[in-house]
């Protein structure tokens, strides 16, 4: 059982090391700027006793992602972990510029080197899951599915994954996104399928169904740069098996519904997915009786194109959207604030306390 699972039957309180996989050479300091492993060495031989807090923020209003991830890391590899007292907010909650999310109370030499481990890691899961937020909230009750696999580095895919989710994401591309939350990716088919049935979207999607006749079934209808043509003839083919078209069009390329309906043009940038292409499908399907074929648009999309889209009530079913989400705008700072129990920070911060901290276990 994962251990998400057992954390929303209230059997755990957070996520652990068993979830994360941590480097183990975070515990060598590999990962830590050279600068904190040679304060430590230092507060070892000349301050051993001091106690210190240390307190992180940031300055954006934002959705919090990561603590369970910091609070494993510095569990598995703060020295003497249990001795240290810390507080901490939820992964997913809404946060305010300078609110304290995090504090640790301890020995420095115990943690201080993990700082900025524990900075990037808050960093990076706050950006995803603000973003994946933002656009959410910008399609209103329509899914958003991640497909952020081809914009970052494999590696990422699991925590990011777990952000999106954190963020309101509903589906995401890959098996990796989904390991730290649920089951499996979804998705259908790429280009490359249609490439090798010769460009024909109705033989990929007979062989797409046979093979996978449980799945829902979606058709991507822009290789032929033709979408209106061919998501009517997967749709005459397929009739109530079809669940869905895909809109992927080229922000450099103009779809033939256009070089036949010229008349059209003059008011609006006809590149790439656009409003009045998704309006001409959507009335090309109703007039056919295909009502319930939902229509999936991807292809550069962000806050500000959702936006867009909704405000002009254009009938798209589903966005899924890529790199816009991946974008790292939120960083995070640790600073030490007390010092043996007395006030003691750089000019400029001081210990803010918040009473929404819990305390961990």
């Amino acid at each position: 059982m994962k251990e998400i699972e057992l954390k929303l039957q209230g059997k755990i309180k957070r996520l652990t090391n068993r979830t994360f996989k941590f480097d183990e050479r975070v515990k060598e300091g590999w990962f830590s700027a050279v600068y904190f492993l040679k304060t430590r060495e230092i507060v070892r031989d000349y301050k051993p006793d001091n106690i210190v807090t240390m307190q992180f923020f940031q300055k954006e209003h934002a959705v919090l992602c990561g603590t369970d991830e910091v609070i494993a890391l510095i569990k598995t590899f703060a020295d003497d972990p249990d001795a240290l007292e810390i507080f901490s907010l939820k992964d997913g909650d809404k946060i305010s510029p300078f609110e304290t999310v995090l504090t640790i109370t301890g020995p420095y030499q115990n943690f201080g080197f993990l700082e900025g481990v524990i900075d990037g890691i808050l960093a990076r899961r706050t950006s995803v899951s603000t973003n994946v937020y933002n656009v959410v909230k910008a399609a209103g009750q329509k899914p958003v599915i991640f497909m952020g696999d081809r914009d970052d580095h494999f590696t990422q895919q699991a925590g990011d994954g777990y952000a999106a989710h954190i963020g309101g994401s509903t589906a995401q591309a890959t098996h990796a996104m989904n390991e730290w939350w649920g089951k499996k990716g979804m998705g259908t088919m790429p280009h490359a399928l249609i490439q090798l049935f010769n460009g024909d979207v109705v033989e990929a999607s007979k062989a797409y169904h046979e093979k996978f006749p449980e799945d829902d079934l979606l058709v991507l209808v822009d290789y032929n740069n033709d979408v209106i043509t061919d998501a009517l003839k997967v749709a005459r083919v397929f009739g109530d098996k079809l669940k869905g078209v895909r809109i992927d069009t080229s922000r450099t390329m103009i779809d033939q519904h256009f070089i036949r309906n010229q008349d059209v043009l003059g008011t609006f940038d006809p590149r790439g997915v656009n409003a009045p292409l998704v309006f001409a499908l959507r009335e090309a399907l109703d007039k056919e009786g295909f009502q319930h074929v939902k229509i999936v648009v991807s292809g550069g999309f962000n806050q500000q194109r959702i936006m867009e889209f909704e405000e002009q009530q254009v009938p798209v079913d589903i966005y899924g959207i890529g790199g816009s989400l991946l974008k790292i705008n939120i960083g995070f700072t640790g600073d030490n604030v007390m010092l043996n129990g007395e006030p003691q920070a750089k000019s400029g911060r001081k210990y803010r306390f918040n009473e929404r901290l819990e305390k961990v276990d």
